[in-house]
């Protein structure tokens, strides 16, 4: 039998019917590409995963108590992260942790399947609006819809308390976020994230990250609570 090539990563980027991008596909996080200049924190992530601002001049505009409260989780070794305690990490936190995630696109729905403890994400992009949330959730509530080649994501009704970074920056229950999906090719895909939350930050502030294809795989389990014997030992300083 004859062997079948790899795909070219740098094909055009698959349409579905109605002749949109289609994001279908198992996206991988970018490992580490570039490095800061003082070098990368951990070869098994990026360094967004560690502080999701690090691109940003100056940093992340984080209100005074927001700063006060990064800076003491740093302090205390990250220790009370909800991610340490197998708490889902929020949107943010999934584009950025290296656990891979599925994307499933169909009319009227993207649909992310998330590795991390086998949770699931909704992007309604039927025309609904967004909505009065009654019950906040980690992931919050998401409507999206097309400019040209790219989705154009709005979500609200987070949870109160989510960490968008290892280092402890903080996001609110008043956070609205605007991401912009767009498939380049067929190996890569650009995501930009704008946080709007002004109880934790002084304006508005953007990152972009890039995830590219994961060929030959599919999504394994991966259940933090099982055999789970870290949480004790996180004391901090």
């Amino acid at each position: 039998m004859a062997e079948i090539p790899d795909p070219d990563l740098t094909a055009p980027t698959p349409r579905t019917s109605d002749g949109k991008p289609d994001l279908s596909g198992i996206w991988d996080i970018e490992h580490n590409r570039p490095c800061p200049p003082g070098g990368c924190a951990d070869m098994e992530v990026g360094q967004e995963f560690v502080n999701i601002g690090w691109t940003l001049k100056g940093g992340l505009p984080y209100q005074p108590w927001a700063a006060d409260a990064r800076k003491a989780r740093m302090n205390d070794n990250g220790k009370d992260d909800p991610g340490s305690y197998c708490l889902p990490g929020g949107v943010v936190k999934a584009h950025t942790t290296p656990l891979l995630q599925k994307y499933v696109q169909i009319p009227g729905l993207l649909l992310i399947l998330k590795e991390q403890n086998k949770t699931y994400r909704q992007i309604f992009t039927d025309g609904r609006p967004l909505p009065e949330v009654e019950q906040p959730s980690f992931d919050g509530y998401s409507t999206g819809k097309w400019d040209g080649d790219t989705l154009i994501v709005q979500t609200v009704g987070f949870k109160d308390g989510t960490w968008l970074d290892r280092s402890g920056s903080p996001m609110t229950d008043t956070a609205k976020m605007t991401e912009r999906f767009r498939r380049v090719n067929y190996g890569k895909l650009e995501i930009e994230i704008t946080v709007d939350d002004p109880k934790a930050y002084t304006a508005p502030w953007t990152v972009k990250l890039n995830h590219f294809i994961a060929l030959d795989t599919e999504l394994l389990d991966y259940i933090c609570l099982e055999n789970e014997k870290d949480a004790r030992h996180m004391v901090g300083r």
